[in-house]
């Protein structure tokens, strides 16, 4: 039986501290939790009760054995994740300052094991078949990642619906010649959104993607570069989203005590999966996945974090995550 949802990216550990408002040299006790948006985003919408599986590379190592694990306890099917020799399991380590501040220190080096993802070790059958694909911006950053992931998307050639997550992360991205990252990563964007039936990402993950800013006007640059809705994340103003039928919702944010915004956008995702095989509109797969992502915001960790169905329709019926 074919999946739900398969994912392809980033995987590890985040340890978070246990501390609010404290920097991190004076923190003195962490959390560990699996983390790497697309893991999340899989175990997300494995939370609303879907079949998912995750493509990934871990380290030859303690936390790489964690990961398995803790897919494995999440529902998410693990096959596709595979170590390679010589690379540690990245770890990120997070600074809690709520309401809006959450800087991030991943420890990716030498080099990331899902930037390993070979083309040659994907299971293109599985990927054809799944009735979600996802696909990220972190992906493309390097090979052979970069070439897997443009791969598995022309293979599955918008079989089924085809998530890209914008996902921008500057600090993955080198220039050879020395350019700003943004344009090193904009034709690579371009050529995934070929071949992808869904965007998704916030203000500056759209405009790095097309170069346009304005959420309608860069909705309708991604549209136009190939895809058929286009989802744009506004923060405080909310999520919009425009279709290729020129269907739009634009959805307000649930009111929320933020703890910790990271994994927030995973969950949206996750969500977003969801109600696109529910078949929902746009406004109700809105709703859902922006209650879904408050939620998270309310706690402190990512993949442990993700609702369940009733979670989300009990802040969707009261206007708020209480």
């Amino acid at each position: 039986m074919a999946y739900d949802l398969i994912t392809m990216g980033r995987t590890g550990v985040d340890l978070y501290p246990l501390q609010t408002g404290v920097p991190l040299p004076q923190v003195t006790s962490f959390g560990k939790f699996l983390g790497g948006s697309a893991t999340n985003v899989a175990v997300a919408a494995a939370r609303l009760g879907r079949r998912t599986a995750v493509i990934s590379r871990t380290g030859d190592d303690p936390f790489g054995t964690y990961v398995h694990e803790a897919l494995r306890g999440f529902g998410v099917d693990d096959r596709w994740v595979t170590s390679v020799a010589g690379l540690p399991t990245p770890v990120t380590f997070c600074e809690i300052f709520p309401p809006d501040d959450f800087p991030l220190y991943f420890y990716r080096q030498p080099k990331a094991p899902d930037l390993e993802i070979d083309a040659h070790e994907l299971d293109l059958d599985a990927v054809r078949e799944t009735r979600v694909f996802w696909v990220t911006g972190t992906g493309l950053s390097e090979e052979p990642s970069r070439t897997a992931t443009l791969a598995a998307l022309a293979h599955r050639a918008k079989a089924g619906i085809t998530v890209f997550d914008l996902d921008w992360r500057p600090m993955f991205w080198k220039d050879p010649s020395g350019g700003a990252p943004a344009e090193a990563a904009r034709p690579f964007y371009a050529e995934a959104l070929k071949h992808a039936t869904v965007a998704v990402g916030n203000l500056d993950e759209v405009e790095v993607a097309t170069g346009v800013r304005e959420p309608r006007a860069a909705a309708q640059a991604l549209l136009d570069a190939g895809v058929e809705l286009a989802v744009v994340k506004q923060g405080p103003k909310g999520v919009l989203a425009v279709n290729r039928k020129g269907e739009s919702a634009e959805v307000p944010p649930l009111p929320v005590d933020v703890l910790n915004g990271l994994g927030a956008g995973d969950a949206f995702g996750g969500s977003l999966c969801h109600g696109l095989l529910e078949g929902w509109d746009l406004e109700k797969t809105m709703r859902h996945a922006n209650a879904a992502g408050a939620i998270v915001a309310s706690r402190l960790e990512c993949s442990s974090a993700m609702p369940t169905p009733a979670e989300v329709e009990a802040a969707i019926d009261a206007g708020a995550v209480l």
